[in-house]
C-alpha cells in the first residue's frame, strides 16, 4: 500500500516552470548548418550538370511510358532488343512524319503572331476618337518622355581639355555567326536527343536489371529481399500508371481541342490541338499559354472580339474539365498532390532547368513521391506532397 501511495503522489505531481524537463529541446546548429550546406550543394549541382541531368531523365520516363508495350512483346516470345528498337523506331518515325507534315502550319503560325500584334495595336488606337492619340502612342511618348528626363539626369559631364571622349558603337548584326550559333544549337540537341534514345534502348533491354541489383544490395536476408522488391514494384507501378494517364489525357486533349477548332473554322486547328496537348503536361501554365496564343490568332483571322473569346474559352474550358474531372478519375488518390506543392516545385524546376524543369516539374514530383512514400524514412516529404 506504501507503494501505491508513492505512485500516486509521483504521478500527481506536475513539473514547475523551471523544472529541467519543461526546458525546449536543444537544436542542434551544426546538423542544421550541414543540411543548409548540403541542400544548397545539390541545388548547385542540379544546373551544373543540366546537360547530363535532363537527358538522363528523359530517358528513365521515356522508357517508363514504354516498356509495357516492350513487355507484352517479350511475353509473347520477342526478344526485348527487337522489341525495344522496333517500339524506338516506331515512335522516331511517328515524331518525324508529324514534325515534317505539320511544320509548314507551325511556320504560318509564327508570321501570322506579327500581324496580329499589329491588328491589336490598330484597334486599341480606333477605340479613342479619331483625333486624339490611341492608347499605345500615349505610352510610347509617356516613355519617351521619361528616356529623355533620365538621359538628361545621367548627362556626362563635359570632358577636360586635351582629352577625346570616345563613343562606343555596338557591332552591327552579323547574320553568319546568328546562323552558326543556331546550327550549333540544332545540333546540341540532335545530339542530346541521340543519347536519350540510347539511354531508352538501354533500359528497355536491360528491364529489372537494376531491381535485381537493388534486392541483393537490400540485405542477405529473404524477408528483406521481398520487401525491397515490393516496394520497388509498387513505386514502378504507381510511376507507370501516373505517365500512362498523363500520355492518355493529353492525346484526348489534342483530340478534343483539334474538334472544337476545327468546328470553329480556326486555321492551323490540328497544330493548335497538339500544342494544348503537350502543354497540357504543364498545370497551370500550360493551358494559359495556349488560351493567349488562340486568343491571338483567333483574334487575327475572325477580327471578332466574341468568336475569339469563344475560341481561347473553348481550350481553357476542355483543359479545365480534364484537371478537375478526367485526371482525378483516372489517377488513384495515392498518386495525386496537393496544388501548393505542385506550383513550388514548378516554381523551383522552372527556375534551376529552365523550359525542360518546367516540362519534367510534375513527373519528377510524382516519382519523388511514389519513393517518399513506400521508403519509411521519407514518409513525411510524401506527406507532404500528398492531397
Amino acid at each position: 500500500m506504501a507503494r501505491m501511495a508513492d505512485t500516486e503522489t509521483e504521478t500527481t505531481v506536475l513539473p514547475t516552470a523551471g523544472d529541467e524537463s519543461m526546458s525546449p529541446t536543444p537544436v542542434d546548429v551544426r546538423n542544421v548548418a550541414l543540411t543548409t550546406v548540403a541542400v544548397l550543394g545539390g541545388i548547385a549541382i542540379l544546373r551544373w550538370a543540366e546537360p547530363v541531368l535532363i537527358p538522363v531523365v528523359l530517358g528513365i520516363l521515356l522508357s517508363y511510358v514504354l516498356s509495357p508495350v516492350v513487355r507484352s512483346m517479350a511475353n509473347r516470345g520477342i526478344p526485348r532488343a527487337l522489341g525495344a528498337f522496333v517500339v524506338i523506331a516506331l515512335v522516331c518515325g511517328a515524331g518525324g512524319l508529324a514534325t515534317y507534315t505539320l511544320a509548314d502550319d507551325a511556320v504560318n503560325i509564327v508570321q501570322d503572331l506579327p500581324r496580329a500584334a499589329e491588328r491589336i495595336r490598330v484597334r486599341m488606337n480606333e477605340r479613342g476618337h479619331p483625333q486624339d492619340p490611341g492608347l499605345l502612342e500615349k505610352m510610347q511618348d509617356a516613355a519617351s518622355q521619361i528616356d529623355k528626363t533620365a538621359a538628361k539626369a545621367t548627362e556626362a559631364p563635359p570632358a577636360p581639355g586635351g582629352v577625346t571622349r570616345v563613343q562606343v558603337v555596338p557591332a552591327p548584326f552579323n547574320a553568319s555567326e546568328y546562323l552558326w550559333a543556331s546550327g550549333r544549337g540544332v545540333i546540341r540537341f540532335l545530339g542530346q536527343l541521340a543519347m536519350v534514345l540510347f539511354l531508352v534502348y538501354f533500359l528497355l533491354v536491360t528491364d529489372d536489371l537494376y531491381k535485381r541489383k537493388m534486392v541483393k544490395i537490400a540485405g542477405p536476408t529473404l524477408t528483406k529481399k521481398k520487401i525491397s522488391v515490393q516496394i520497388m514494384d509498387e513505386i514502378n507501378q504507381q510511376i507507370t500508371n501516373f505517365l500512362r494517364v498523363q500520355v492518355l489525357t493529353s492525346v484526348i486533349v489534342a483530340v478534343v481541342t483539334s474538334v472544337t477548332l476545327w468546328w470553329f473554322g480556326l486555321n492551323n486547328y490540328v497544330v493548335w490541338g497538339l500544342f494544348a496537348g503537350i502543354f497540357n503536361s504543364i498545370p497551370y501554365l500550360g493551358p494559359i499559354i495556349v488560351s493567349g496564343g488562340l486568343a491571338t490568332v483567333a483574334f487575327l483571322q475572325f477580327d471578332d472580339l466574341l468568336m475569339t473569346a469563344y475560341v481561347s474559352g473553348s481550350a481553357l474550358v476542355i483543359t479545365s474539365l480534364e484537371g478537375w474531372l478526367l485526371t482525378p478519375m483516372l489517377m488513384s488518390r495515392a498518386a495525386q498532390m496537393n496544388p501548393v506543392a505542385i506550383f513550388v516545385g514548378l516554381l523551383f524546376w522552372s527556375w534551376v532547368w529552365g523550359v525542360w524543369g518546367t516540362i519534367l516539374a510534375v513527373p519528377m514530383l510524382t516519382t519523388l513521391k511514389a519513393i517518399c512514400d513506400r521508403v519509411e524514412d521519407l514518409q513525411p516529404i510524401g506527406e507532404l506532397l500528398g492531397e
